[in-house]
């Protein structure tokens, strides 16, 4: 069993851009299972391979696990190389937290329906349409893969006072 530690900003790995995978295989399936144990143990809904320090395109998301609202059946969903292929004009704002970037959140703009083509736990092609809440996510974690944070969708003077403050809570080992 692996024991992933989540990497937190400014690591540079968070900032690259992830290698898709030739194929979900038993290795990739040891990664999801540990990676999802993690973003569970953080807690969170959604954990990308570059905030393990993995730069593979694979990425976990658990919306049961909401606000602390441990639901009785956990409902994980595994995407190995997603990609976005439709998004709606229509827009949506939700805020936003990160793992990476903890005790941190902002109102971020994202299109409000995608559908996101991708490999699941056993390697089938999938599609996921995703509206809501679960499309925040999914499209978050793309961008993880794609080395772009929730906070460079704000200007430069919101992302650097959340870069400091993430900076002050580390010097005084709050993190």
């Amino acid at each position: 069993m692996i024991d992933y530690k989540i990497i937190t900003v400014p690591d540079p790995v968070l900032k690259q851009q992830a290698q898709p995978v030739n194929k979900v295989d038993d290795a990739i399936r040891v990664q999801m299972d540990g990676m999802l144990r993690a973003m569970y143990d953080a807690p969170g809904i959604g954990l990308a391979a570059n905030q393990v320090n993995l730069l593979n395109r694979v990425l976990v998301m658990d919306l049961s696990r909401r606000d602390d609202e441990v639901s009785e059946d956990p409902s994980p969903i595994y995407m190995a190389n997603p990609e976005i292929i439709y998004e709606s004009e229509e827009m949506s704002v939700m805020e936003e937290g990160c793992l990476s970037i903890p005790r941190q959140y902002a109102d971020i703009e994202r299109p409000a329906m995608v559908r996101v083509k991708y490999l699941d736990y056993n390697g089938n092609h999938s599609e996921l349409e995703a509206t809501g809440l679960l499309s925040h996510c999914v499209q978050h974690e793309i961008d993880h893969l794609n080395g772009v944070l929730f906070i460079d969708y704000l200007s430069s003077l919101k992302r650097n006072m959340i870069l400091k403050k993430v900076k002050k809570l580390k010097k005084q080992n709050l993190l």
